[in-house]
């Protein structure tokens, strides 16, 4: 009887560490810089998240779809209730005017392990 009841309360607490996880959640998943001229080429924008899980939230990855964009994470884990940014910056240095849309992919280890931003905007020819 000892035994099954020691084996109960064992898969019990397994189960409750299983589910405790890291989960993020931004404040918005696409950011617009409208337009901009190709004279100011550089532009930069914050995406905000929160760990609304209850382990720590550990940004492992955070890539662009294209060298013109660099993400910018912190590397120390996020505890649960806190918030964390990533800063984005695009440089059209070089790029034809036109609309743009780049996507920056963040691998975490919470409940989702990947998420998806987006940037987009339009750079007009100097005039």
């Amino acid at each position: 009887m000892k035994k099954f009841i020691l084996s109960a309360l064992m898969l019990v607490c397994g189960i409750m560490v299983a589910s405790a996880q890291a989960e993020i959640k931004f404040d918005k998943l696409t950011n617009d810089f409208g337009t901009f001229s190709e004279a100011s080429p550089v532009v930069s924008c914050t995406f905000t998240f929160t760990n609304v899980g209850d382990k720590p939230l550990v940004i492992n990855q955070a890539v662009a779809s294209c060298g013109c964009t660099v993400p910018e994470y912190t590397k120390d884990p996020i505890q649960p209730g806190e918030k964390g940014s990533i800063k984005v910056t695009y440089n059209g240095t070089g790029k034809f005017p036109g609309h743009f849309k780049k996507s920056i992919t963040v691998r975490t280890n919470g409940k989702v392990e990947m998420t998806r931003l987006y940037i987009e905007g339009t750079m007009e020819e100097k005039k």
